[in-house]
């Protein structure tokens, strides 16, 4: 197995707040493979997909009783028929255990979860093999991540293989939304999907979606509900509350992966001209890793002036992040607008390059340009004009 240390950790902290860890990821992310290298010895691992699960919890206080090891994942709990209440017995009756459960959705997706388990959960978000994960896949080239996107199977496959982005399509409606929604067209769904996938990283108009797909109105928004809750489609929604003509309710929507918004857009080969997009998705899927503290938003005004991510870190505080595939082109005069509004904060330009990054001056603005992880170590001054 690969080992996946910044996972590891997560799992860890999250059981220094409370006894579940709720791992919730798309289909094929990992969650299985990731709860099993905890090991046998330290964990008691149970298959919620397999008929027999049910009737082996069947009597949870006996199940957890008989508990040898510390740590229990129950895989695709969702399976069971009543998750909430193991979940819910297993922590307050055994304190002393420690309980890892996996699913495709939040937790308050499920109708099964009408108890939140508030206070005794902590959700980690599995997303595509991160940035700075790839040295353990085989050392995987970024243009590799890029184009095969950073689902485990696919970017270790020699090839892209179109059967293999059709059949988790398949799979994903019927395995996952199919059972948690009930939705009863998969056409609208898929085509919904699709539409996103390939408008991803851009704004989303619910009304024009709407339009243009044939549908209604109230249909995109449950579907979009449906896909953000199971993780396949990010929704950032806008900051705002200094300027005059900001943009203040539309949200930008970003599918989960960049195999499949190439795949979805025909991007076969890429080309240098696709490689800043898909860039700007993984690294807000380093950020929804690393950043999970904060809420990750964007900024536009009015005029089309836009900061792909903006991380409020405190009142007067903010970070602006711009993503450039080459740092020498990047625009200061966005960023220059949004800086008159909210002057206090850090500036950055998250690139592909290596080392720990360089401060430099553009547009009269201290902009630090490092790689994702340098966001992390935050360095230099407030940054304002």
């Amino acid at each position: 197995m690969i080992p996946r240390p910044f996972w590891f950790n997560r799992i860890e902290e999250s059981w220094q707040e409370a006894p579940i860890a709720w791992l919730a990821g798309v289909r094929r992310v990992g969650k299985s493979t990731l709860a099993l290298s905890l090991g046998s010895e330290r964990a008691k691992y149970v298959n919620c997909d397999l008929p027999i699960a049910e009737d082996l919890v069947k009597n949870p206080e006996l199940f957890f009783r008989n508990c040898e090891q510390p740590v229990i994942i129950f895989d695709e709990i969702h399976q069971l028929r009543d998750p909430a209440g193991l979940l819910k017995i297993g922590a307050d009756v055994f304190p002393h255990l420690r309980i890892l459960a996996t699913g495709s959705s939040t937790l308050a997706a499920s109708r099964k979860f009408r108890d939140t388990l508030a206070g005794r959960k902590r959700n980690i978000h599995l997303t595509p093999v991160l940035w700075d994960e790839l040295s353990a896949f085989g050392n995987a080239t970024l243009l590799r991540r890029l184009y095969h996107g950073g689902l485990p199977e696919a970017l270790l496959s020699e090839a892209k293989k179109p059967g293999f982005y059709r059949e988790w399509m398949d799979s994903f409606y019927s395995r996952d939304i199919q059972r948690l929604f009930a939705f009863r067209d998969p056409d609208k769904f898929n085509a919904l999907f699709e539409y996103v996938m390939k408008q991803s990283g851009g704004l989303l108009e619910i009304t024009r979606t709407a339009g243009a797909l044939g549908i209604s109105r109230a249909t995109v928004e449950s579907h979009l509900r449906a896909l953000e809750a199971t993780h396949a489609v990010t929704l950032l929604r806008p900051f705002f509350g200094g300027g005059q003509r900001e943009i203040i309710k539309m949200s930008k929507a970003y599918a989960f992966d960049t195999g499949f918004v190439g795949f979805s857009r025909g991007w076969d080969p890429l080309r240098p001209d696709d490689y800043g997009l898909l860039w700007e998705h993984v690294v807000l899927e380093y950020l929804q890793a690393h950043a999970h503290a904060w809420r990750i938003q964007y900024w536009r005004d009015t005029a089309g002036r836009e900061v792909d991510f903006v991380i409020a870190r405190g009142r007067d505080d903010v970070d602006a992040i711009e993503c450039k595939w080459d740092p020498a082109e990047f625009d200061a005069a966005a960023l220059k607008v949004f800086r008159s509004y909210y002057p206090n904060g850090k500036n950055f330009a998250l690139a592909p390059i290596s080392g720990p990054g360089y401060p430099k001056i553009v547009g009269g603005l201290e902009v630090f340009v490092c790689p994702p992880e340098g966001w992390l170590k935050r360095p230099g001054p407030a940054a304002g004009p």
